[in-house]
């Protein structure tokens, strides 16, 4: 049986640390920021202290997985709670990011193709593709080609969900780890 080509992102499945309590930490996001954020996006920080999308795979330094986020918007004055930071959104005052920055955490995601049993242990980069502006998903995958030496994130295994776990098929989900995470002593495993 196929897997479904059906892309939502990295969700949190546990932790090696022990704690699964997806908790979460506050940064933020600077007012008109050009580029959405997308509720399972992989995010980074940047030098002004803000963050944004680690959307490459030159983004070494990944922070930890958006969840959300509360804004004043500029325009209505409205305080908007949302599960996703629209492009180009700006505010008053500072924009509050939810971001699960544990770097033990666990997350399945979905795989652009397919992956070989052999492949569980290797590193594997981001394949990103903007969210949905309706569902305020992330549509954020990791590529299927493993990468020589470190890379974002490693395979740690295969999918429980048994209508996305078959190997040696494309879109397998994965239980991956970050492996260059930002408050890891070492830039990879």
């Amino acid at each position: 049986m196929a897997n479904k080509d059906k892309a939502f992102g990295f969700k949190l499945v546990g932790s090696l640390s022990g704690d699964n309590s997806g908790k979460v930490t506050e940064y933020n996001i600077e007012s008109g920021s050009t580029q959405g954020i997308f509720s399972g996006d992989p995010v980074k920080m940047l030098t002004g202290g803000y963050i944004d999308v680690a959307d490459a795979a030159g983004d070494v330094k990944i922070l930890g997985i958006f969840r959300g986020c509360k804004y004043v918007d500029a325009t209505s004055k409205d305080v908007t709670h949302s599960s996703y930071f629209p492009a180009a959104q700006t505010a008053t005052g500072d924009i509050v990011a939810y971001v699960e920055d544990n770097p033990w955490n666990l997350y399945e995601v979905q795989c652009t193709g397919s992956l070989a049993r052999t492949d569980i242990g290797a590193n594997v980069d981001i394949a990103y593709t903007a969210g949905s502006t309706q569902t305020g998903q992330s549509n954020a995958e990791v590529a299927s080609s493993s990468a020589s030496g470190t890379a974002n994130y490693r395979i740690v295994g295969v999918s429980k969900d048994p209508e996305n776990n078959e190997l040696g098929s494309a879109n397998v989900n994965v239980t991956v780890l970050i492996n260059e995470h930002a408050y890891k002593i070492e830039a990879g495993i």
